[in-house]
């Protein structure tokens, strides 16, 4: 049959045709106003005269609004909005560089399919999706839907999110799909829902100034989210900083306290703490009698995990752990602070669950300046887990609830036949099914994981074991993109409109302030393509903007702890600094001259109601375990990873395009390791030494630094090969990997060794 003279190829021809007519027209007055640029007065529906309208930022989950500064029609510069609550006139690097990667030379403007020859050659619109779809048809009808998988991100709209997770569960079948919020954010969301009852970070960035003891757990805040920690700079309480961290970052430099516990200790510490704070009588027991459930339990199980029972594990003196417990129960308004150096840790959700134990304990929960707050990662991490349609129904709801999948069913006008009944599997697991030859076909979008993945020369194996894999992307040469059988070109941030939702559970607006190059398309316009072609466009007719997505998100909210149906459309959004959830109809008041509608800093747990059946938050506890990898005579060493810059993201996909920010950090890669070290290894700085794990090595210049406890190294994560040391290693409850720890062995290079007088890099 000659698949270009059907019916349905001339349609999805037609369709594509259209979508780029329209995205490609000049920007138009109306097209920004829909985008919620509002405010640009009565002028003629052609270019947008040179105007300015406020967008939320596409990197990190602060949520930082910018504002665009538009000339004929396009963005031309960023500036930081100084009337946002989030960021208030602040912004990194990162923020005022964003438009960089858009402007690439190698951005992506075509599909691509690979050829006979195994070359990816440029296509249509038309061939790729029908490529795409008759390719995972033919999985599908040959070994079944649980044959196809797709991977999704924290990086795109939520609009978008919620297109592909309708399209991919209820429009093609498919039983499995995760995101790359797996990496960052599956360990607090599962610590929050066994806790509280709902996943739910319960602060308001306005907690950081309100605070008189601020407890940060591996969290570097000053270079992973610098405008958190400009507010905490804000804060006129003159607050103790304490962190707790192996290594002094640059946030554990400027704390006034800090506790390089050994990697990986952190259930013993804090355990240790909440004896110490139980036996000196600062257990707040109203509050834990009234509100929560299970102390009783846990008081009985902390009996045994004294200070001095815990020291030498953790490497802390018992009067040290003494004193971090009589700050915590001394300070009226004490905050507990976490990022991935919590949630990337093979016990990582009973490490979050022994901070919010020591938040509910003391009553530090629902007041402002209080709180156990998960810091998020992605710009839109906190959106993907309530709205991805991944591993959990729409709106914090369960695939294996009837009553959940009738709900939705109704919400969204389709059959509840069509709602699969069994929980996805997690993203480790997606790939474990591809080993095992189970899943067969692959959607990507908008992630890098042959880079980002743990143990990556297993990932990178693994991926090349599909029989078909579609990567979705603004680039064609990033590492999963380069495996990949069919290339989908999508528009980045600024290109297109929607929502995120911050680590403070604030609804921000994205909106369209350029226009993709080339064919790129919105991913909206692309899973819009797809539907088409799949044969199921019908059933998400109604979306014909994300605006309307996003009616449907409000719907899917009702009742639900994260409901927001008391926001009107983008419109109140923009007008309103961005609003967090929960909002309730009945909770918005009417509208005077200038005023809010909403209050702009909201915390939840006010009034001491969590979201468990019984009203009460849970304490949640368990042994800690052994390390999945201790180290040994071979491999002596401890590798830690992390963010290394401020100027850095992730794997540097965007931000290696511009060339401001390749200015602010060193390009080459460097490994940190302590002076003690180096003198036993025989390194000394700049000496190019091979940094090896079980699973592959890597080389790089050795930086000298105090900032580590010896016997621990440091790589940054944004390198492309950093994760071919990490060991494959998960929490078992959120399936998060555990990046921060594993075994390896450093040596001079074999270079080095030969060549001793070409070792040192020139100056």
């Amino acid at each position: 049959m000659n698949l270009n003279s059907t019916p349905l190829f001339e349609r999805i021809s037609r369709l594509a045709k259209n979508v780029l007519r329209q995205q490609d027209g000049p920007l138009t007055e109306d097209l920004v106003r829909r985008s919620g640029g509002f405010g640009l007065g009565q002028v003629p529906s052609r270019l947008v005269p040179d105007v300015t309208t406020r967008i939320v930022c596409g990197y990190c989950s602060t949520g930082c609004a910018l504002t665009a500064h538009m000339k004929n029609g396009q963005a031309v510069n960023l500036s930081p909005d100084p009337t946002y609550p989030v960021n208030r006139g602040m912004a990194c690097p990162k923020g005022w560089e964003a438009l960089a990667p858009l402007e690439a030379k190698d951005r992506a403007v075509t599909p691509l399919l690979r050829n006979a020859e195994g070359e990816m050659v440029p296509t249509s619109w038309q061939a790729a999706v029908s490529e795409f779809t008759d390719r995972f048809r033919e999985v599908a009808d040959r070994h079944g839907p649980e044959a196809m998988a797709f991977l999704s991100t924290g990086q795109i709209p939520t609009e978008e999110m919620v297109f592909l997770g309708a399209l991919a569960k209820f429009g093609m079948g498919m039983i499995h799909g995760d995101g790359n919020t797996r990496q960052c954010m599956a360990t607090s969301a599962t610590a929050y829902k066994e806790s509280f009852g709902f996943d739910a970070p319960p602060y308001s960035y306005a907690d950081f100034e309100e605070s008189d003891v601020i407890v940060l757990v591996g969290s570097n805040l000053c270079i992973a989210h610098p405008i958190m920690w400009e507010r905490i700079c804000r804060n006129p309480h003159n607050p103790e900083i304490v962190v707790i961290d192996p290594r002094k970052t640059e946030t554990a430099t400027a704390a006034t306290q800090h506790y390089a516990i050994r990697a990986k200790s952190d259930l013993l510490f804090f355990y240790a703490i909440a004896n110490e704070i139980l036996r000196r009588g600062g257990v707040d027991r109203s509050f834990v009698q009234c509100h929560t459930a299970g102390f009783e339990d846990f008081q009985k199980f902390i009996e045994c995990y004294t200070p001095e029972s815990v020291s030498a594990d953790v490497g802390i003196a018992p009067n040290e752990i003494r004193r971090l417990a009589k700050t915590i129960m001394t300070g009226k308004r004490v905050s507990f602070w976490w990022t991935m150096g919590v949630n990337q840790g093979h016990e990582a959700v009973r490490t979050a669950q022994a901070l919010i134990n020591l938040a509910l304990m003391t009553g530090n929960i629902g007041r402002p300046g209080t709180g156990a707050n998960s810091i998020t990662g992605q710009c839109n991490a906190m959106g993907s887990r309530i709205f991805s349609n991944t591993t959990g129904l729409f709106g914090g709801r369960n695939f294996t609830n009837p009553e959940d999948r009738s709900e939705v069913a109704e919400i969204l006008g389709i059959a509840e036949e069509k709602i699969p009944q069994v929980d996805s599997l997690a993203y480790d697991q997606i790939l474990e099914a591809v080993r095992a030859g189970k899943i067969k076909a692959l959607w990507v979008v908008a992630t890098n994981g042959a880079h980002s993945w743990i143990h990556q020369s297993e990932a990178r194996e693994t991926l090349q074991m599909l029989d078909v894999l579609v990567v979705q992307d603004l680039y064609a040469n990033t590492e999963t993109a380069r495996m990949a059988d069919v290339f989908l070109p999508a528009a980045g941030w600024g290109e297109k409109e929607g929502t995120f939702i911050n680590s403070e559970r604030r609804i921000g607006l994205v909106k369209k302030i350029r226009r993709a190059p080339g064919q790129a398309l919105a991913d909206f316009h692309i899973f819009r393509l797809v539907a088409e072609a799949w044969g199921c466009g019908e059933l998400f007719s109604a979306w014909k903007s994300p605006e309307d997505v996003f009616g449907s998100m409000k719907a899917l909210s009702r009742n639900q702890p994260c409901e927001f149906t008391g926001i009107s459309g983008y419109r109140m959004i923009e007008e309103e600094g961005g609003i967090q959830w929960p909002l309730r109809a009945a909770d918005v008041t009417p509208q005077e001259v200038g005023d809010s509608q909403v209050i702009r800093e909201r915390r939840l747990f006010e009034d001491g109601e969590f979201f468990r059946k019984d009203g009460r938050a849970q304490f949640c506890f368990e042994a800690p375990t052994m390390l999945p990898e201790p180290v040994d005579q071979e491999f002596p060493l401890v590798l830690l990873t992390g963010r290394g810059s401020s100027s850095q993201w992730h794997t540097q996909t965007r931000t290696a395009k511009s060339p401001i920010l390749r200015k602010l950090y060193r390009a080459d890669r460097t490994v940190e390791i302590h002076p003690g070290d180096a003198v036993q290894l025989g390194v000394v700085a700049e000496d190019l030494v091979r940094v090896r794990s079980r699973r592959g090595s890597l080389e790089a210049r050795a930086v000298l630094s105090e900032s580590l406890r010896e016997g621990e190294i440091f790589i940054s994560m944004h390198h492309d090969d950093t994760n071919l040391l990490t060991h494959p290693s998960f929490d078992p409850y959120s399936r998060q990997p555990s990046y921060k720890f594993c075994a390896v062995s450093v040596e001079l290079s074999a270079e080095a060794k030969l060549n001793p007088s070409q070792n040192k890099v020139e100056k």
